[in-house]
């Protein structure tokens, strides 16, 4: 291999790097972590379900990967403080944050209780929020860092048939924060983007139900929903040095859903 195709590949390399993803018990979270962990990163595993997140814990570490599964809850400003010092006693430093926790209610409007409202928004965008305050800090501090904020498609369109006005305004909302946090923290160092998924296949994502068939699957040019594997990648390649001139972007990956 010559020299140029090895410094190429090495800037898709995470190796040396640490990433803490939250959400990451399962679905998405857990097919991130692979990625990160298959890419060369130390990965902090972080959720509430601790039985579920240890399991994906000891399946990274059984193929040789460095994981450690942190119990907390992103909408506690404690919880998050704790998870940096956590993560950092782990292995000695965070480099990249993966903000994937999130919370989804389909209801009419009118039937959108203010619980139903708040739930969502407490894990969807306060969370977001305060993950990349308690983080951003640090990295300011280290004059380095990239979050990856988990946004949808969602944040660009109104679903169907569903009605979910919570969950799109609340990845709107991520949306333009990332671009918001990712304007003011350049100049420290700091990349801020996000990453805004079509439906995508996961076992709490009902793609196969008839039901959605239509407007699903028959509206994506596609023909078809995304998975995991596809879809992880694109959390590598944002969070690694194959995109330092990338920042304040909304990446979306929906196969082609939003292009009519």
């Amino acid at each position: 291999m010559s020299l140029a195709s090895t410094e190429f590949a090495e800037r898709f390399s995470l190796a040396g790097k640490v990433a803490v993803v939250t959400g990451a018990s399962r679905g998405l979270g857990v097919g991130f972590a692979r990625a990160l962990a298959a890419a060369g990163a130390a990965v902090v595993l972080v959720g509430r379900n601790a039985e579920a997140g240890h399991m994906v814990v000891e399946d990274l570490q059984a193929s040789g990967a460095r994981a450690v599964f942190v119990t907390a809850d992103v909408t506690s400003r404690n919880d998050v403080e704790g998870l940096l010092a956590e993560s950092i006693a782990a292995f000695g430093q965070v480099d990249v944050l993966v903000n994937n926790a999130g919370a989804c209610i389909h209801a009419d409007s009118l039937d959108v209780t203010d619980d139903d409202w708040r739930a969502v928004m407490d894990v969807n965008l306060d969370a977001v929020w305060r993950c990349s305050q308690v983080f951003g800090r640090y990295f300011i501090d280290r004059g380095a860092g990239n979050i990856v904020n988990i946004g949808s498609m969602s944040g660009i369109i109104v679903n169907r048939p569903q009605w979910q006005p919570a969950y799109n305004a609340s990845k709107a909302a991520v949306h333009h924060l990332t671009r918001s946090l990712a304007a003011e923290w350049a100049p420290s160092g700091v990349r801020v983007n996000a990453l805004a998924p079509g439906y995508i296949r996961t076992d709490m994502s009902p793609v196969d139900e008839p039901r959605f068939h239509r407007h699903w699957i028959e509206d994506n040019p596609m023909q078809r929903v995304g998975n995991v594997d596809e879809l992880a990648p694109a959390v590598v390649f944002l969070a690694s040095d194959a995109s330092t001139f990338i920042t304040g972007t909304v990446l979306v990956a929906d196969g082609g859903y939003t292009a009519f």
